[in-house]
């Protein structure tokens, strides 16, 4: 589900301990006293906001990095799903154990014999917070809007599967003209027609860009085809899922609170949820230690043995649908030379990776999608051999007439984890092939914006799944694809994926989704590096809350409780 957190979005990360006060203390004067009293005056007699929060009902999460953006139609992290998802509401919603398709803002649905056309029937009690109906039209407002070619919504193409929705989101066609698949048929029933019969169609109505937006505020802030307007605002958001708005303090905290209009009030327990951008991994755990979190987004790798050892009714390993990799921007030197990318992928030991750096039981990625995904698990492509790799730059160096690759650089977002990472690599790189990078670390958004334009060498990124199925990883790499960043387009990848995505036989599917992978491992515009699992620190009073392949947890399901062992 996310791009560059993503995505990503959980990285294993370190600092040593002059770093750590340092962070914390930077940390504390962002979020406010809280933090700072916690780790100051830990010994004092005020009950922290674990302690507070079981008669309170508030969940104290700590969100990682601050979303870029908290409208559905822009957002790409899975920072921003953690907190979109208890905004808004789809069509439907998830089951908290297996994440399978119930009932959302419809109560219902029917198929037809052809798979090819759902009709929804919205509930009647549906609200926006402003107590206004959710009704069909809301949501082909909203479908409308992130088709719109003029919002430059990264994700439209996550409504491709709609019939002729492609067509108008390319300008080719005004939205009546090209006929796209959407449409009402009375004030609570939503027909939405596809262009070929696709299996995880349910499953794909829970990304958030599939979510309704409340049009009457959307308008009042000429936000349909404009980012950056103050739509999304504490005093102006209108959502319609269990939880609204109620404050945000960029860097500190965003606050959300139990919503009485939501049609399922009666089942949420949380009164609030407080969400706190802390992007340091030790920072976040001295905040878990002290009572100021719930449950953290990551564990320091050079922590997790201790935390094993020491306190294993905390830490929590995961299975999580992702894959942590580098995109290379092929449209410049050196990276538009298929040598260079394949010298630099042969050199990097991914097992050495995991097994000493991360350390926190991740698989090395010699393909792009994770094994077992939907069914789908892609023969090994990358692979190490650093002697061939060194015939490969040699190779290009003599026919540029150069000594040695001139420096490069390699990007990623602020992280301890994404550092240790690049220090891997920069010094396999520098044993193997001779060859000097520089590491340049940037803010979130700033980093976000800079990848968009393509202002990179080397990148880091990272890919959640958006649902089970392999298509989820490889339509990232189709031509003019939203995410597809690196500048590379290959027509008989775009076939193979074309292809898996229009046929329901399953083995059919995996030979064209093998295809993909093999041209991927041929052309390297990417470099795999491995495959995700979710390490956390998460409080035993958290209840409803369980391991999903997603790393979804439905909040209406979440409570606070102290069990007795």
């Amino acid at each position: 589900m996310y791009p560059f957190s993503c995505h990503v979005p959980y990285p294993v990360q370190f600092r040593n301990i002059k770093k750590s006060l340092i962070q914390s203390v930077k940390a504390a004067l962002l979020l406010g006293v809280g933090i700072l009293g916690h780790f100051l005056f830990s010994s004092c007699s005020a009950p922290s906001n674990v302690e507070r929060a079981i008669d309170e009902q508030i969940l104290h999460f700590g969100l990682g990095a601050e979303p870029q953006y908290l409208d559905p139609h822009l957002a790409t992290s899975v920072a921003a799903h953690n907190i979109l998802s208890a905004l808004l509401e789809g069509l439907v919603s998830e089951d908290p154990k297996t994440l399978k398709p119930l009932p959302g803002v419809a109560e219902s649905w029917v198929i037809s014999e052809d798979k090819k056309t759902y009709i929804f029937q919205i509930r009647k009690e549906a609200r926006w917070h402003n107590g206004d109906p959710v009704t069909a039209n809301d949501f082909i407002y909203s479908y409308k809007r992130i088709l719109n070619p003029n919002l430059g919504a990264q994700y439209a193409s996550m409504l491709y599967v709609l019939k002729n929705a492609k067509i108008y989101h390319e300008g080719k066609k005004t939205w009546d003209e090209a006929n796209v698949g959407v449409k009402a048929l009375n004030t609570h029933s939503l027909q939405l027609t596809l262009e070929n019969q696709t299996p995880y169609f349910l499953e794909l109505l829970n990304h958030y860009s599939w979510f309704p937006v409340h049009q009457p505020t959307l308008e009042k802030f000429d936000a349909f085809a404009r980012i950056g307007t103050k739509w999304t605002k504490p005093q102006n958001f209108i959502g319609n899922g269990p939880f609204q708005l109620s404050d945000h303090k960029i860097n500190s905290v965003i606050e959300v609170k139990a919503s009485k209009e939501y049609w399922d009030a009666n089942r949420t327990k949380l009164s609030a949820i407080r969400f706190y951008p802390i992007e340091t991994a030790d920072t976040e755990e001295r905040g878990f230690r002290t009572g100021f979190l719930h449950v953290t987004q990551t564990v320091s790798s050079d922590r997790i043995d201790f935390l094993k050892k020491k306190h294993p009714e905390w830490i929590h390993f995961e299975p999580y649908l992702g894959t942590y990799y580098y995109r290379f921007n092929l449209k410049a030197p050196p990276f538009d030379d298929l040598r260079v990318r394949k010298a630099l992928s042969l050199s990097v030991n991914r097992k050495l990776l995991v097994e000493k750096v991360l350390k926190g039981g991740q698989l090395p990625a010699y393909c792009f999608t994770p094994p077992d995904t939907g069914g789908f698990t892609a023969k090994k492509g990358y692979g190490y051999d650093p002697e061939q790799a060194k015939v490969l730059l040699d190779s290009y160096l003599k026919e540029k007439g150069l000594q040695t690759l001139p420096p490069f650089e390699l990007s990623y977002n602020t992280s301890e984890g994404h550092k240790k990472v690049a220090e891997a690599l920069q010094a396999m790189w520098k044993k193997s092939l001779g060859v000097d990078i520089q590491l340049t670390n940037m803010e979130w958004k700033v980093f976000l914006s800079s990848i968009t334009k393509g202002d990179y060498a080397l990148a880091r990124a990272g890919w959640i799944g958006d649902y089970v199925d392999a298509n989820t990883f490889l339509h990232l790499w189709r031509t003019g694809e939203g995410n597809n960043l690196t500048g590379w387009s290959n027509q008989e990848y775009d076939r193979a994926l074309n292809l898996a995505e229009q046929s329901l036989n399953p083995a059919e599917r995996f030979i064209h989704f093998q295809n993909c992978e093999d041209l991927l491992a041929e052309e390297i515009p990417i470099l795999p590096l491995y495959f995700y699992v979710h390490v956390s620190l998460r409080h035993p009073s958290v209840q409803g809350w369980y391991p999903t392949l997603l790393d979804h947890h439905p909040y209406k399901y979440v409570y606070l409780e102290n069990r007795a062992k």
